[in-house]
């Protein structure tokens, strides 16, 4: 009883935490499109300011907020019954979206940048903005190309997870950390009179913004850095067994009809040794925290 009160107020805080990363990663996408239709010129694809507003509003909406929510897709209770290969897709759908989102926030950038003769990458925000953006890419090709197709061996799985959810978290920060640059360097570009050094109503309002996205960020790192809230191991069994094929040790005991009380338990015995191993083998390498 005493356990089961304790896997329950875990769950209860894991859902608390759930809740307060959507909802403020919801208000954070409010907010930027709030910033961009009320203190600058909407939305637009003409070379002009409206068309560079797409930058903020995509990167917060794809690259922070379902990115965000891609990490922790793994971590929701009720989504454990579910196949990891149906996991395995939505992890992979919706990171691709975000990848999609942050193409064309850069592209609206470049056609800003070149429809005003303003220079390109010549600011820190947009060279690790560009940096995180290729390694986002490579990171989804080769999630593509390890996890979810069946063609890699599961000890090369095991040898990529912890680098694939390391440099994941790693680029989820930075891509926080870039995007309040990018808060910052719009404002002292774009408030002339009052300066940004005057707080007028528009800079305190998307400072809040960066401290929104900062919570969000942090939300979903503590989340998905917990160990007690990973996908349970044992649902990984299924993840063994081949398409239409039985349990391991069943065909072979099966054909033992004559054997003996002793061979059938050896049988068992390695089996049973053999479905560990698997077992461990996959936990490393299909396992994440993302």
């Amino acid at each position: 009883a005493v356990h089961g009160a304790r896997k329950m107020e875990d769950y209860g805080r894991f859902l608390a935490l759930l809740v307060s990363a959507l909802l403020v990663g919801f208000v954070s996408v409010i907010f930027s499109l709030v910033w961009v239709f009320h203190y600058s010129q909407g939305l637009s694809w003409d070379g002009g300011p409206g068309e560079f507003n797409w930058h903020p509003v995509l990167i917060i909406t794809g690259f922070v907020f379902i990115q965000g929510i891609a990490i922790i897709v793994y971590r929701l209770p009720w989504t454990w019954k579910c196949s990891k290969l149906l996991m395995k897709f939505i992890h992979a759908g919706l990171n691709t979206i975000a990848m999609i989102l942050a193409i064309v926030s850069m592209v609206a950038v470049f056609e800003y940048h070149n429809a005003g003769n303003i220079p390109n990458m010549y600011s820190l925000h947009s060279w690790i903005g560009l940096t995180a953006v290729i390694f986002y890419s490579l990171q989804l090709v080769l999630g593509f190309a390890v996890f979810l197709l069946p063609f890699a061996p599961v000890p090369l799985r095991a040898a990529l997870m912890p680098i694939h959810v390391y440099s994941g978290l790693t680029i989820f920060a930075t891509v926080i950390a870039t995007a309040l640059m990018g808060i910052t360097e719009k404002l002292i570009f774009s408030l002339k009179n009052p300066a940004y050094s005057a707080s007028p109503p528009e800079a305190t309002f998307v400072n809040c913004l960066g401290l929104l996205l900062v919570i969000f960020g942090a939300l979903i790192l503590w989340m998905a850095s917990r160990h007690h809230w990973k996908r349970p191991s044992e649902e990984n069994v299924k993840v063994l067994q081949p398409i239409g094929g039985i349990p391991e040790g069943t065909e072979a005991e099966s054909t033992m009809t004559d054997g003996s009380n002793a061979d059938k338990s050896d049988l068992r015995i390695n089996s049973e040794a053999a479905r560990k191993q698997n077992l461990k083998l996959d936990e490393a390498g299909q396992r994440s925290t993302m």
